[in-house]
């Protein structure tokens, strides 16, 4: 168990722990139950950009099983959420902009295709995650709560080469500062906390963030281990062990606990990200739609109540720590930091397991809304009330992403 003050903010342990078992995880247990957040909408069958890889898990517990459509709730399939005149009104002029928007059928092949490139490239301009095509074939909506995130038995050289994928090219750590792989290389976590001393406080927390999300993986893999395996029937419980391995501070060399305070800072920008969001979803016109509408107007109020809450943590993170200073500077950084995420949510295509590449997709997917909710202040507090925000958007893949991944942690 760790304790004390967490590094890059002015936040502790204890008061987090507080705060979220007491206050903020009961409510948000309850609203990710909801048929809004449990139905995911992904495409599992898009291959590896990076390598090629044939070596999908065949282990039956690494196997995803999709929704029938018919399980699917109507308006969740639909996509609509005509509750009101203003939200028919803005419906129609989302149909208008489509229609002004098309693609001008005189044009070459080559050049429609430009134009669609060019529509994908500003639609993607503040985007942290390489989002799923919905439309796809192959996308299919998964119910997430009979597909829990759990030990799978993917492990060894594959799964390695993910998270060396991960580390070792996106997180602004040079070639030269080895990351500590084992227990044994009590030499390389000097290295690697000389390197964290000397650089710059955005790049940090970016190291800090991924550091936080394969913690909270590793947590969830050992809370829910495959214990016993009958051909009967299964038995899932913890795994001390497996968690020690991880985590102690002596099997790691001090590591571990390094690890641990690493997923309570993820807590902290996710939870940040929260509290900024909160008018995105207070305008009259958002809906949780899933075609119920008594019960989507009571999950909308939970979802308010939580945001609020979210918002009355004393101990906040400061982001405008982050990419402070020369403007240009600060831009180019910002960029470099938006495209290395976004490279990582291209790696969760390369995972080998089904199901852990579901669970490390969303977290992913929520992550980076946490960072586009962040770094989108601006816009956020520009939105009118009511109509259209022009300026920012969430889609509902990422709405569930967010609150999935940060009930997660």
């Amino acid at each position: 168990q760790v304790t004390g003050h967490l590094d890059d903010c002015t936040c502790d342990v204890e008061t987090i722990d507080a705060f979220n078992n007491y206050k903020l995880f009961p409510r948000l247990n309850e609203l990710l139950e909801n048929d809004y957040f449990r139905y995911y909408k992904v495409n599992l069958k898009k291959p590896c950009p990076f390598w090629d890889d044939s070596s999908h898990c065949g282990m039956r517990d690494c196997a995803v099983k999709p929704c029938p459509s018919d399980e699917v709730p109507d308006g969740i399939r639909s996509g609509s959420y005509k509750y009101s005149e203003e939200a028919s009104n803005l419906a129609e002029e989302c149909e208008e902009a489509k229609r002004l928007g098309a693609v001008d059928g005189s044009l070459s092949k080559e050049t429609q295709q430009a134009v669609l490139q060019w529509t994908r490239h500003d639609d993607s301009s503040d985007s942290f995650c390489e989002a799923d095509d919905i439309y796809s074939p192959d996308a299919e909506y998964v119910d997430l709560l009979l597909n829990p995130e759990r030990y799978t038995g993917y492990k060894g050289p594959d799964a390695w080469k993910i998270w060396n994928s991960i580390y070792e090219e996106n997180c602004f750590k040079p070639q030269n500062v080895k990351r500590p792989l084992t227990s044994g290389r009590g030499e390389s976590f000097i290295y690697l906390t000389k390197w964290f001393s000397s650089v710059c406080v955005e790049k940090r927390a970016f190291y800090k963030l991924i550091s936080g999300l394969h913690a909270s993986i590793n947590i969830h893999l050992s809370a829910r281990y495959l214990l016993q395996d009958m051909w009967s029937e299964k038995k899932w419980g913890p795994n001390v062990t497996e968690f020690q391995q991880r985590f102690d501070e002596v099997i790691t060399r001090g590591e571990g606990p390094r690890r641990l305070k690493n997923l309570y800072f993820l807590y902290l920008i996710e939870l940040r990200a929260l509290s900024k969001v909160l008018p995105f979803f207070e305008r009259p016109g958002f809906q949780l739609y899933t075609g119920n509408k008594s019960h989507d107007a009571e999950m909308k109020n939970l979802l308010l109540e939580i945001l609020h809450l979210a918002k009355s943590f004393p101990l906040h993170f400061d982001e405008n720590s982050f990419f402070a200073g020369n403007k240009k500077e600060a831009a180019k950084l910002k960029e470099e930091f938006r495209l290395h995420f976004k490279n990582i949510s291209k790696i969760m295509d390369c995972v080998g397991c089904f199901k852990c590449r579901l669970w490390g997709k969303l977290q992913t997917q929520g992550l980076g809304t946490a960072l586009k909710i962040l770094f989108s202040e601006n816009l956020i507090e520009k939105m009118p009330e009511s109509g259209p925000s022009y300026g920012f958007q969430l889609t509902r893949q990422e709405i569930v992403a967010l609150f999935n991944a940060f009930g997660r942690l």
